[in-house]
Formats: C-alpha cells, sequence, structure tokens
C-alpha cells in the first residue's frame, strides 16, 4: 500500500537481510512491480549496520523497514536509533513486532514508527488475527477494495471473535513475567554452552535478545536428527523458522549471519513459554548432552 501511494516518484525500500519472509517477499513482489529495494547486512549476531543504513538513504526511499526481533535468532535491534535516522532523513519507518510485542518495551513515539505490525498467535490468541498500527497523517494505498471497512483501508466483514480474542490475549500477555523466563533461557544456553563442547550460540547474548530465544549449533550433529531424538522424550524444539518448518531449505537469517552451511544444519531452536518451569529446564539439560553425545559416537565424529 505504501509502494503504490509513493510510486512513481518514490519506489526505493531498505530491510534487512534477516527480516521474516512475510517482509522479504512482500520486497521481492515491490521490485517485480518496478521498486528497487536495498538488503541490509547485518553482522554476526545480527545487528543491521547504521552506518549503511543512513547511507542507503535516497531521495527515492519511501520506507525503511526493519524488525524489532529476529524470530531465529532473537537479536533485538535498536529501533530507538533507526528511528532517529529515519526522522532525520524523513523516511516513513516500520517494524515487524510479532516476535517480540508484549516480550520487550515497544514505544512508537520514542521510537519514531509510523507503522507497527503485530499479530495474535505469538501471544497466545488465535491464529488468523493481526493489526498494523499507523501513525496520524501516514497515507497509505488500499490493496483490498469493497465495502470500505477498517477506514477505508481493507475491505471485508472482521472477523469479530479473532478480534475480541486478540484484544483478550493482548490484556493477558502483559501479565507474563518475561523477567523470569528471560532468566531460564539464560540458564538453558549457559548451562549447554558450558557442558557440551562443539557449541555456539547463534544471536547475541543478554537484553539484546528475545527473553524467550535459544538458537545453538551442535557441531556434528544434524539438527533434524536431533529434533527427532528430543521429541521422543517429550522436548520440541525447531531447526529454523516455524513458518517454514514444511520445506528443506537452509535459514537465511544463519546464511546472512555467515554461519557455515554444515553448521546452519546443525542449529536447534529452543522457544521458551509462559508455563515453562525450571524442572523442565533441568529435564532439558538432563536429556539433551545423553542425545548430543550419542549422535556424535553414531556419526564416529567424537
Amino acid at each position: 500500500g505504501l509502494f503504490f501511494q509513493n510510486f512513481p516518484k518514490k519506489n526505493h525500500l531498505i530491510i534487512s537481510k534477516i527480516e521474516h519472509d512475510c517482509i522479504l517477499n512482500a520486497a521481492k513482489w515491490i521490485e517485480t512491480k518496478g521498486g528497487k529495494v536495498t538488503y541490509l547486512d547485518v553482522n554476526s549476531e545480527g545487528f543491521i549496520n547504521l552506518d549503511q543504513l543512513k547511507k542507503s538513504i535516497t531521495e527515492k526511499t519511501f520506507l525503511v523497514s526493519i524488525m524489532q526481533a529476529n524470530n531465529e535468532i532473537g537479536t533485538i535491534q535498536n529501533l530507538e536509533e533507526i528511528g532517529k535516522i529515519c526522522k532525520e532523513k524523513n523516511v516513513l519507518f516500520h517494524t515487524d513486532a510479532a516476535q517480540s510485542y508484549t516480550k520487550i518495551p515497544l514505544d512508537a513515539k520514542k521510537m519514531n514508527l509510523n507503522l507497527i505490525t503485530i499479530n495474535s498467535h505469538k501471544i497466545y490468541g488465535p491464529k488468523g488475527v493481526g493489526a498494523l498500527f499507523i501513525k496520524e497523517g501516514t497515507k497509505i494505498e488500499a490493496l483490498i477494495h469493497g465495502g470500505g471497512h477498517e477506514r477505508n483501508l481493507r475491505s471485508g466483514t472482521e472477523n469479530v471473535y479473532g478480534i475480541v480474542g486478540f484484544g483478550k490475549a493482548v490484556e493477558l500477555s502483559k501479565k507474563i513475567d518475561y523477567k523470569k523466563i528471560s532468566k531460564l533461557r539464560d540458564k538453558l544456553l549457559e548451562e549447554i554452552l558450558k557442558n557440551l563442547s562443539e557449541t555456539k550460540l547463534n544471536g547475541p547474548k543478554g537484553e539484546k535478545r528475545l527473553p524467550n530465544n535459544v538458537n545453538i549449533i551442535f557441531k556434528n550433529c544434524e539438527g533434524e536428527a536431533l529434533g527427532a531424538y528430543l521429541e521422543n522424550k517429550g522436548i520440541y524444539v525447531s531447526t529454523g523458522s516455524a513458518c517454514m518448518s514444511n520445506t528443506n531449505a537452509q535459514s537465511h537469517v544463519l546464511k546472512a549471519i555467515k554461519i557455515p552451511g554444515k553448521d546452519q544444519d546443525s542449529s536447534i531452536r529452543f522457544t521458551l513459554g509462559k508455563e515453562t518451569t525450571e524442572k523442565e529446564i533441568q529435564y532439558v539439560l538432563k536429556i539433551l548432552p545423553e542425545i548430543v553425545e550419542k549422535m556424535r559416537r553414531i556419526n564416529g565424529l567424537k
């Protein structure tokens, strides 16, 4: 909608190389319609380079879109600094906050955000519902036309049940103790890295990481097989983005932070939730080394 609102006077979009596929594929579609896209590099922890962002903005740039936190490696970008740059350059700023909403602070005014997207199921609400925050005065061309619903921006009968469920999920999600979850996260990742050889954390540590995210390379272990072994013990993990779980494609996020292909295949993501307990973390820490050592012995690589 923003692209068509500004095209052809402005046709340049800036995103990072580790955006969710919903952003990446929208950018690729824009390229087919005459748009130009700059894909910002990230460092080994997944952070964009602010100087590269400054240099990439031109008089043709209509939007900068940078996710607040990455779904695979948990990296939390410095939206306040990005927002300052966008304001100085007079460019609209959007963030995909699907992974971060209610987990970490999000302040549209402080971060100079013109647009924010969030969804419901990431905070335990019903699937198929999302929301778009649009700062007053930001103009967008509608893509779905009809009865003029939602202020003429998205026609079609609203999913009332989903909207109500989403609202309740927001209310309840704000009561979740993410400080407690972050402590469990730190215990999990620190114990794994300390007690298991040939392991490496993907993404940053501490406050610059989502409180519920752990992504670790287990060298000389095939990720899918490790996941299957863990599942047999009642431990459910992921080898990439949940939205891409039905494909065998390697992670574009791990590729962007320059993880070698073999190590990409050996990466496992643990996601903690509101009901995760200390006892469950201890169980994982007990079972995981046994399985990893067993796999390495089978592979004849230890």
